[in-house]
């Protein structure tokens, strides 16, 4: 019984460890549990650091256009995700690194599955979306220039929205 105990024990914080070195991190813990329920983790993730060493990266937005017009990342392509067309990429090379992200990664996830499945090689989910980039302390903008204005998708997912204007 013992043994079978302390072998238990190993494999939990063997798989403990294995999960979490090849995780993204979010920096709230209970949100990082969310997205690890959520998540289906079957595309490449990058987390908010690594997507701004990402060079000639191209953000793509995979929320609602209405989303999208409240706040965005910097020069990020609207691409939408119930009305997404592979012609709103036209003129990029399969070969662009392309950064999809939505509110909180899940949307996105599903459109960086399909960009994948189209060819596009170098393509990644944003690790916690929007709010996880803003809750970093990173800007968004508007047509105006930059804004503290975030849409929160809906008061229930709102939560995960830790800083900025909420708008719904």
């Amino acid at each position: 019984m013992k043994l079978r105990s302390s072998l238990s024990v190993l494999l939990l914080g063997v798989s403990s460890l294995w999960g979490t070195a090849s995780a993204q991190e979010v920096g709230n813990k209970a949100y990082g549990v969310l997205l690890k329920g959520l998540l289906s983790r079957n595309v490449p993730e990058v987390d908010v650091a690594g997507a701004r060493k990402l060079e000639d990266a191209v953000f793509l937005d995979a929320r609602t256009r209405e989303e999208y017009e409240v706040s965005h990342l910097h020069s990020a392509r609207w691409v939408g995700y119930e009305t997404f067309t592979l012609s709103r990429l036209e003129g990029l090379p399969k070969t662009t690194p392309l950064v999809v992200y939505c509110s909180v990664g899940y949307r996105s996830e599903k459109i960086t599955r399909r960009l994948q499945r189209e060819g596009y090689t170098r393509v990644f989910n944003l690790y916690g979306g929007i709010f996880e980039w803003v809750n970093q302390g990173q800007p968004v903008r508007d047509e105006q220039g930059e804004t503290q204005r975030v849409h929160a998708y809906n008061t229930l997912w709102g939560v995960w929205l830790e800083t900025g204007e909420k708008v719904y």
